[in-house]
């Protein structure tokens, strides 16, 4: 298992939103054959912690396990988001993957288990145009036709459930007010539609935590937008306190884009004087540079990656 920290604005988006369990509770319990989720206790959906994504795919999916009640014995939801932009037709293989080493995980947790429970697979697609891609794992193989149905016992089958949010309308989206603005969000990143009103829904945005709104304000403008109709997006808003915490939120995120903009300015001078004067810098100089974010000790350095003579002087400045 993995449990790195998140860098993709989609990945923190998705994680900081259905990491609670009454979002993934309100989105998950329709995304399920009807016979099953009704016998799901959704009320006690707890998340487990960890990851069992593979690390080269950090930087275009992640995953969120659950666990609830189901009639009288538990089950596991696994929730897994796909934000690449193209299909991957292997997505079940890695799938099964991921699936196996819950099993495992739970085995060593459970080290006197005989049994092993049910995992309901999820995959949340953010995807601009629609995937063809089967649910079926078995649709993975090359049988031969005249031994197909001879030849399937032998194989491994599960089937999960896609949910592709190119295919499904902005109204379409069900769950809390927060997971319902958070998958609006997403689904408009990707066909460039963030300043659109299903994204500013008023009725909507006036129930959501400010949390929340700080997210999705930070997600759209990480995202390459017109900042003047973003600005008239937010003047736009009736109810005058969401209106006065989202204008104060806007406000806030700026500045710290400024301030974040100096600081890498700065470590960027100091590594480039010291590039010039002195040659190769060393990978951990690098990172412990990289690292600060004081105004006053960049200003320090600065001033030292000037005068410096060898990076041993320089050090002492840090």
């Amino acid at each position: 298992m993995h449990d790195e920290s998140l860098h993709q604005p989609h990945d923190k988006l998705f994680k900081a939103g259905f990491s609670d369990p009454t979002n993934a509770a309100a989105f998950l319990r329709g995304e399920i054959s009807p016979a099953i989720s009704t016998r799901i206790d959704w009320n006690q959906l707890q998340l487990c912690p960890g990851s069992f994504v593979d690390s080269h795919y950090r930087h275009s999916e992640s995953d969120l396990l659950f666990a609830a009640p189901l009639l009288e014995t538990e089950c596991f939801i696994y929730l897994l988001f796909e934000h690449q932009t193209t299909v991957e037709p292997t997505l079940a293989l890695r799938l099964l993957r991921y699936m196996v080493r819950i099993w495992e995980n739970h085995l060593k947790l459970h080290p006197s288990a005989t049994t092993l429970p049910v995992i309901l697979p999820v995959v949340l697609a953010q995807n601009a145009e629609i995937w063809k891609l089967s649910p079926h794992f078995q649709a993975l193989f090359d049988l031969p036709q005249k031994l197909a149905e001879e030849i399937r016992p032998y194989l491994p089958d599960f089937n999960f459930r896609l949910i592709q949010l190119a295919s499904l309308p902005f109204e379409a989206i069900c769950g809390t007010p927060a997971g319902i603005m958070i998958l609006r969000a997403m689904k408009a990143e990707r066909v460039a539609a963030l300043l659109a009103d299903p994204v500013w829904d008023e009725a909507l945005l006036v129930q959501i935590p400010r949390e929340t709104l700080e997210l999705l304000l930070r997600y759209i403008l990480n995202a390459d937008i017109d900042k003047a109709k973003f600005d008239l997006r937010v003047s736009s808003i009736q109810a005058s306190e969401t209106k006065t915490t989202a204008m104060t939120l806007a406000q806030q995120i700026r500045q710290e884009g400024r301030q974040e903009g100096r600081q890498e300015g700065r470590q960027e001078a100091i590594l480039e004087n010291l590039q010039l004067r002195l040659g190769s810098i060393p990978l951990g100089l690098r990172d412990v540079i990289a690292a600060i974010q004081d105004d006053k000790i960049l200003h320090r350095l600065h001033r030292a990656s000037i005068q410096a003579v060898s990076f041993e002087e320089f050090s002492t400045s840090l």
